[in-house]
């Protein structure tokens, strides 16, 4: 068994690769002790450790593990679980929506980092908390699933309301800005984080798709642990990449990228 840790600032990503299959697990980062006690039971000749605690983790191990920069093992691994499900690019954006986002060109073989956002799972968290007092992550993106966004977001289509819009009349004006317009409304908790969702999901989709238009493709593949228990983002993320001419790409496990590419690195 070979063992992957991927330790980012809010989930520690674990894949354990068997010789025909293998295993995905997240920890939070506050249990970091404990899978230093579990990784201290293997050797270290097995494991292989990205992301932001990685050294922390390596200091505390019995012997040294193998060490990778984080955008390298991301690059490595999604490449491996795109062609997996049958997706062959030779040219593509990586964005990556953990904590924050962070956004690479990979020809298949190497990346570049091209641009990073703050926008990302810690926003919808953060926000959603002071919008609606909830602390957990999971709780928070159930709610938000069933929330309207109409009453609260400011669309082309509010705005051209009896003209054909030059553009999209689906595509956003301003976020939230709608709100004064419906001032006698009482927003329910799962509106005002759909709103949140759909703001980061836009933001990170803009982004992406800028970055794709100056690298001449157009191909964007989405992955990162904000998508997980979020059908939402996926949806604003997939349907807004389309609506601007892209082609996004979902890809399952696709959070444990650099875990898995930490692996195939060793």
């Amino acid at each position: 068994m070979k063992i992957g840790i991927d330790a980012g600032g809010t989930l520690i990503k674990i894949v354990r690769q068997y010789d025909n299959y293998r295993e995905y697990e997240t920890v939070p980062t506050t249990e970091i002790d404990k899978v230093i006690r579990w990784l201290n039971n293997h050797s270290c000749d097995d494991i292989s450790l990205t992301g932001g605690h990685a050294a922390t983790i390596n200091q505390q191990l019995n012997c040294s593990a193998h060490i990778f920069v984080e955008f390298d093992a991301a690059a490595k691994g999604l490449n491996i679980l795109l062609n997996e499900q049958g997706h062959d690019l030779d040219n593509y954006i990586f964005t990556n929506v953990g904590t924050g986002t962070s956004l690479h060109f990979s020809d298949g073989n190497t990346q570049s980092r091209v641009g990073g956002i703050g926008a990302g799972g810690g926003m919808i968290q953060g926000l959603g908390y002071l919008l609606s007092g909830i602390k957990d992550y999971e709780e928070l993106t159930d709610i938000a699933q069933s929330g309207n966004r109409e009453l609260i977001d400011l669309k082309v289509k509010h705005i051209y309301k009896n003209t054909e819009p030059p553009i999209p009349g689906d595509l956003t004006a301003a976020n939230f800005g709608n709100v004064l317009h419906n001032i006698d409304v009482a927003f329910t908790a799962s509106d005002k984080l759909a709103c949140v969702i759909g703001l980061v999901g836009e933001v990170i989709t803009t982004m992406s798709i800028t970055v794709a238009r100056e690298h001449n493709t157009e191909h964007v593949a989405y992955i990162g642990s904000s998508f997980h228990n979020n059908f939402l983002l996926r949806k604003v993320v997939e349907d807004y990449t389309i609506l601007r001419g892209f082609k996004p790409y979902y890809v399952e496990h696709g959070a444990f990228s650099g875990a898995l590419g930490s692996i195939i690195l060793q």
